[in-house]
């Protein structure tokens, strides 16, 4: 008989199981909400110091943390980036504040939005750029709003059959 098992054996397997998983989704629930306390406290000071500033995009793109503080982020970023984010990619703008060429760390929801060789005021908070206000001899650009999955899909579909009536 192959299919003999021994329950018990099975039964406390499955238990130990759900016992681990149970304790991981409370350490992960836990941390989670600290690190989403700290993220409320540090937006608040981000929100505080932030101010308006009249920038000239240079130059923009995703870079590592070692790469950006190479092009001209300051050393204390890379030392006090956590472990598990050094690896990640952070959208960097050159840009000239004044007379000065700055590197600095833009938002990503902003970082699209930039447009390159223009003059652009922003809100800025230290070297974190946060919002466009305006941009010099335009108007801000509107970022396209993204289709989902399945309106894609469906878009594909329609287009299909529109190519199939149209062969017919």
């Amino acid at each position: 008989m192959l299919l003999a098992f021994n329950w018990s054996i099975v039964g406390t397997v499955l238990l130990l199981i759900a016992v681990i998983l149970l304790i991981v989704m409370a350490v992960l629930y836990f941390l989670g909400r600290r690190m989403q306390g700290q993220q409320a406290e540090q937006q608040a000071m981000i929100e505080a110091n932030t101010m308006e500033a009249s920038i000239l995009i240079i130059d923009k793109k995703k870079m590592s943390i070692k790469d950006a503080v190479k092009a001209g982020l300051p050393t204390q970023v890379q030392e006090n980036t956590p472990f598990y984010l050094r690896f990640s990619k952070l959208p960097i703008v050159k840009a000239k504040v004044g007379p000065r060429m700055v590197a600095m760390i833009a938002d990503p929801s902003v970082f699209d939005l930039l447009p390159l060789k223009r003059e652009v005021k922003v809100a800025v908070s230290g070297l974190y750029i946060r919002s466009i206000k305006s941009v010099r001899g335009g108007t801000v650009p509107v970022q396209p709003k993204k289709k989902g999955f399945w309106a894609g899909l469906r878009e594909k579909a329609q287009e299909a059959v529109r190519k199939d009536q149209a062969k017919k």
